[in-house]
């Protein structure tokens, strides 16, 4: 930042130079120092000021999370609660020691909340932002986080509204009566929680020396497991303790019907076997108009490569690989997210999701991770084991359509 410095006005500077009035030149000289002093106290603040703005500027980007998979450092919401969390994590935190720090008063409101998720319960509760760390970590990682509406709620599940019908409505003339018209009719859909675990372990010799960055290490071990069992989830869950998958709500599927809405359409390759360029440009325009607008495909790494060879009729291919790195490539001008969990081009599959996943898809995540420290099962081994509970459904079906490989 580069901060302009004070001139002296050019009036006063050719008065000076040319010396003025007889008898006024003790004068100017007067007025002329107080300038110069003013001046360079204003510089002054200015220097202090754009010092003041560029470590604020460095806080901010420490702040922030590093980009391309790396974990960096959130501002603790609550700093004396986040430590004594920390020193849990490496050495334990007796539940003796919890009730004597209350009964003396020290540190009260940090060991009442640690108090709430004691371990009888299950494991303390990991500090606001190490539960934002492994959020973003799994954003970066999880195709269908980065899609989809992702909720994060407190109480025991999410729920919304799907309008049924409309209310009524007419034409009428400037005079005409106007009758009373039908009212809207609801119904509701609630997405509940299935709870998700990691087991990560770390040696005791470790955490003593301090040799990692204790908080870094969590929440890389912990997203990744999460990822995992989450990828799957999101794709072909059953809704039994954990969320209910897209493949299921494709008619035919295991949760067809189950949305008041009904359920997401299949439309058939043109080929019993394989995709085709004709088949995927109709397929493109079975997803009604509104959704189009910010539509994106959903495929695995085999499917992409069957595709990305294919070409139109005047030899053009019709992906296209990003120049820009970490963005997506482009399938006949929508962004391709790949996801493993999708299944191969084969006969009866559904290799290819297209839609807009925003609008069609929810990921309720339920507030807080929790943290049990467990020195005892593996020694010399200290496992963390480490809860979150989250759910998934279908929000909208029209949203998203599904391309099955079947003869037209």
């Amino acid at each position: 930042m580069n901060m302009p410095l004070i001139s002296l006005p050019r009036g006063l500077m050719a008065v000076s130079a040319a010396g003025g009035r007889p008898g006024a030149t003790a004068t100017m000289d007067t007025v002329l120092e107080a300038l110069e002093d003013f001046k360079a106290k204003y510089n002054g603040r200015l220097d202090s000021l754009e010092s003041f703005l560029d470590a604020q500027a460095k806080q901010t980007a420490a702040d922030k999370l590093g980009c391309g998979g790396g974990i960096g450092t959130l501002r603790a919401a609550d700093p004396d609660y986040s430590a004594t969390f920390a020193n849990y994590f490496r050495s334990g935190v007796s539940e003796e020691a919890v009730r004597t720090a209350q009964a003396t008063g020290e540190r009260a409101q940090i060991m009442a909340s640690m108090q709430s998720g004691s371990e009888s319960d299950g494991g303390y509760l990991a500090p606001v932002e190490w539960d934002r760390q492994i959020g973003q970590a799994q954003r970066i990682r999880s195709p269908l986080r980065r899609l989809c509406d992702v909720r994060v709620t407190t109480t025991g599940a999410y729920s919304t509204l799907w309008k049924l019908t409309g209310p009524g409505s007419g034409w009428v003339g400037e005079t005409a009566p106007r009758p009373a018209t039908s009212t809207p009719t609801f119904a509701s859909i609630t997405f509940g929680h299935g709870e998700i675990y990691a087991n990560p372990a770390i040696t005791q010799r470790l955490l003593d020396d301090g040799a990692i960055n204790v908080q870094e290490w969590l929440a890389t071990e912990v997203s990744e497991e999460f990822d995992k069992q989450e990828g799957i989830a999101f794709i072909s869950g059953d809704g039994s303790n954990k969320p209910y998958g897209l493949l299921g709500y494709v008619v035919g599927g295991a949760h067809e019907g189950q949305h008041p809405g009904g359920s997401i359409q299949a439309d058939a390759s043109g080929d019993a076997a394989t995709v085709t360029v004709d088949g995927l440009v109709d397929f493109t325009y079975q997803l009604p108009a509104p959704y189009r607008q910010n539509a994106a495909w959903l495929m695995n790494s085999q499917t992409a490569a069957t595709i990305a060879k294919m070409k139109d009729g005047e030899g053009n291919f019709i992906w296209r690989e990003s120049l820009a790195a970490g963005q997506p490539a482009t399938l006949l001008g929508r962004r391709v997210e790949i996801d493993e969990n999708m299944p191969n081009i084969a006969a009866d599959a559904l290799p290819i999701l297209f839609g807009d996943f925003q609008a069609g898809y929810v990921i309720n995540d339920r507030q807080g991770v929790r943290v049990l420290r467990d020195p005892f099962t593996n020694k010399p081994f200290v496992h963390f084991y480490v809860t979150k509970r989250v759910g998934g459904g279908l929000k909208d079906p029209n949203a998203i359509r599904a391309l099955k490989i079947a003869a037209a």
